[in-house]
C-alpha cells in the first residue's frame, strides 16, 4: 500500500461520494461490497490495477476487523494517503451507522424492526451477479500458473471444510512462497517469515457503562475475523453468555438490524450500543469497534513495504491472493443458497449478469433496480 502526497482536494471529493454512495447501496456483505469496489475501483475509475487491489485483499485478510471496510481505508489510502484512508473509512462507515441508528431508535420505540424482505429479495441475486463478476474479473489476474490453480483448489477446499481463513491464508502463501524459493537461485534463497494475527482479551467482567462499552467493542475489532456470522458467536460468548447485557432475541435482532442495511455489518455494534446506552452508547460502540481497522490499515503499508525486499514476497502474496479469492467463493456459494430461491430471484439473477458484462451497467443502478423490483414482486403477492 502506498499513500500519495498529492495536495489537490479532487481525490479526496471522489473518493468521498464514492464511498458515501457506496455506503448507502452495498448490501449483500463483504463480498459484495469487494466487488463493488473491484467494479468501481478498478474497472470504472482505474485507480488501482487488478494486481494492487489483489495484494490489498489479500492483506486485508490476514488482519482482524470488517474486511469490506478496510478495503475501503485502504483504497483511500492508495489514491490520498492517510487522509484518504480516514475519508474512505468514515464514509463507508457513517450511512450504515446512521441507517442502523434509526432501525434501533424504532426497534426501542416499537418493540421489533422494520420488515425488509422484499427490498432483499430483489437485491440478493443482483449482488450475487455481481460477485461473480468480480470473482472472473479478479482470477484472471491472480491465477498465472498451474501451481496457483492447485493452491486456490486447495484453499477453496479447506475454507468449504471450515479451517479459519487466517490459517488458509498463511498456509497458501507460504506454500508459494517455498515453491518460488525452489526454483529461485541459490543466491536469492530467503526464509520467508510468517506473521500471527494478534489477540486482546478482556479480562473478567467489564464495567456495564460508557467505558465498559468501548473496551468491549474494542476487543471485538482487535479480535473478530470474518464475517458478521462470526462476530455473532463473539457477541453472544460475551455480551449474552458472561457479562448478560443482552438477551438472545435482542442479540439476533440487532445481528439482523446490521444484515438488512448496506455497509458493514459490523454496524450491530452501533445498534447494541443504542440498546444500552442509546445515542452516547451507539457513538461509543461504532467507534470501539472500527478504530482498530484504522490503526491496522495503515500499519499494512509498512508490512507490504518489508514484504518488497524478501526475493519470495511476489510468491507470498500471489499465494494469499488466490486464497482470499478462494474464501470469497466459498462465502459466494453461500450467498447463492439465500438469494436464489425461487424462478423469479433466478431469473433477476442471470439478468443482472447480462447487464453487468454486456451493457457494462453501473452495479449501483442494478442494487437500487433490484430492490424496487423486490418489493413489487412482494407487495404483489399480498394481494
Amino acid at each position: 500500500m502506498r499513500g500519495t502526497d498529492s495536495g489537490s482536494a479532487r481525490p479526496l471529493r471522489e473518493l468521498a461520494a464514492f464511498f458515501l454512495r457506496l455506503g448507502l447501496t452495498a448490501f449483500g456483505g463483504p463480498a459484495a461490497h469487494v466487488a463493488l469496489m473491484e467494479q468501481e475501483a478498478v474497472q470504472r475509475r482505474g485507480w488501482l490495477s487488478h494486481e494492487a487491489f489483489l495484494d490489498l485483499l489479500g492483506l486485508t485478510n490476514l488482519i482482524p476487523g470488517p474486511g469490506s471496510t478496510q478495503m475501503a481505508m485502504g483504497i483511500g489510502y492508495q489514491r490520498a494517503g492517510w487522509l484518504g484512508l480516514l475519508l474512505g473509512g468514515l464514509c463507508f462507515i457513517l450511512p450504515a451507522a446512521l441507517l442502523t441508528l434509526v432501525l434501533a431508535w424504532a426497534y426501542v420505540r416499537f418493540g421489533r424492526l422494520p420488515q425488509a424482505q422484499g427490498l432483499l429479495y430483489g437485491i440478493k441475486p443482483v449482488v450475487l451477479a455481481i460477485v461473480f463478476q468480480a470473482l472472473w474479473n479478479l482470477g484472471r489476474t491472480a491465477f498465472k500458473s498451474r501451481v496457483l490453480w492447485l493452491l486456490g483448489t486447495v484453499a477453496l477446499g479447506l475454507s468449504a471444510l471450515g479451517v479459519h481463513p487466517v490459517v488458509v491464508l498463511l498456509g497458501v502463501g507460504l506454500a508459494s512462497a517455498w515453491w518460488a524459493r525452489l526454483q529461485a537461485p541459490p543466491a536469492e534463497k530467503t526464509v520467508l517469515g510468517a506473521c500471527s494475527p494478534l489477540g486482546l482479551g478482556v479480562a473478567g467482567l467489564p464495567s456495564a457503562g460508557l467505558l465498559g462499552l468501548f473496551l468491549a467493542f474494542l476487543k471485538f475489532g482487535v479480535v473478530v475475523f470474518g464475517s458478521g456470522y462470526v462476530l455473532l458467536a463473539f457477541l453472544k460468548a460475551d455480551l449474552v453468555d458472561r457479562w448478560h447485557w443482552l438477551t438472545q432475541a435482542q442479540l439476533l435482532d440487532a445481528v439482523a438490524a446490521g444484515q438488512v442495511t448496506p455497509g458493514p455489518v459490523f454496524t450491530t455494534a452501533t445498534f447494541i450500543g443504542y440498546l444500552l446506552h442509546g445515542w452516547s452508547g451507539a457513538l461509543v460502540a461504532t467507534l470501539g469497534i472500527f478504530l482498530p481497522s484504522f490503526l491496522m490499515v495503515g500499519g499494512l503499508g509498512s508490512l507490504q513495504a518489508r514484504l518488497k525486499r524478501i526475493p519470495q514476497s511476489r510468491a507470498f502474496l500471489d499465494g494469499i491472493n488466490v486464497g482470499a479469492l478462494a474464501l470469497m467463493a466459498t462465502v459466494t456459494a453461500g450467498l447463492a443458497r439465500a438469494a436464489l430461491v425461487d424462478f423469479g430471484t433466478l431469473l433477476l439473477g442471470l439478468l443482472s449478469a447480462v447487464l453487468l458484462l454486456r451493457a457494462k451497467l453501473n452495479p449501483t443502478w442494478l442494487v437500487l433496480g433490484g430492490g424496487v423490483v423486490g418489493l413489487m414482486v412482494r407487495g404483489l403477492g399480498r394481494f
